[in-house]
């Protein structure tokens, strides 16, 4: 039998209106009215906090705060969050990060339109939703941690090194996450020592290597 979304209130985050369109034509097909869109981490908060739904369908890799920002500082304020998140890249790092901070569900955007209606059904119901792949994938990292570099990393440093990593500067990873460029430099000395990084293209590099980020 088919899951139902009858009744549910969404919050769709995602860059990519075309991606929103496509999330939003296929969810409230299966019933569910969604009442906001947001296309960064910062937006995707003020969005929960106006309208309140019942679940917030929000990609890992967006602008500014970012995903797996947007989500710690979403439950730091509203812990009753119920937050499915999405991802195009193969990696169990950010899945792994993702459901330690606290996401009700991970799912990846190679699955099946249906798989994405299940999900959100598990999470509005109150239960924990991963996608079948990625779960087999973690299970399996877990014998493998040690062999990964970025597994060192503390949450914080690794929602500092991504954003680096994607380009941007100490200044502005400061203000995303609102904390003063001291401390994030901080974090970054750590993450240069502990990934034996010299610059910020090496930890691109390494990002890309980790199937973090696109080339």
């Amino acid at each position: 039998m088919a899951a139902t979304l009858e009744g549910l209130r969404l919050v769709l985050a995602d860059d990519h209106a075309v991606v929103r369109m496509g999330f939003r034509m296929l969810l409230e097909g299966a019933g569910a009215e969604v009442v906001a869109e947001a296309a960064s981490g910062e937006a995707a908060l003020a969005a929960f906090a106006r309208h309140r739904p019942d679940v917030l369908v929000m990609d890992v890799t967006m602008p500014g705060l970012g995903g797996l920002g947007a989500l710690e500082r979403l439950l730091a304020h509203h812990e009753e969050a119920r937050v499915l998140m999405l991802s195009a890249h193969d990696d169990t790092q950010v899945p792994a990060r993702a459901l330690k901070a606290g996401a009700a569900g991970y799912l990846s955007k190679r699955a099946q339109p249906a798989e994405l209606v299940r999900a959100v059904a598990q999470v509005a119901r109150g239960r924990r939703y991963v996608d079948p792949d990625i779960a087999a994938q973690l299970a399996l990292a877990r014998f493998g941690d040690a062999a990964d570099p970025v597994a060192a990393l503390t949450d914080k440093e690794f929602a500092v090194f991504l954003q680096l990593a994607k380009g941007r500067d100490v200044r502005q990873v400061a203000d995303s996450h609102g904390v003063s460029a001291s401390t994030v430099g901080t974090h970054l000395y750590h993450i240069k020592q502990k990934l034996q990084a010299g610059n910020a293209a090496q930890l691109a590099l390494i990002a890309v290597r980790a199937g973090l980020i696109e080339a």
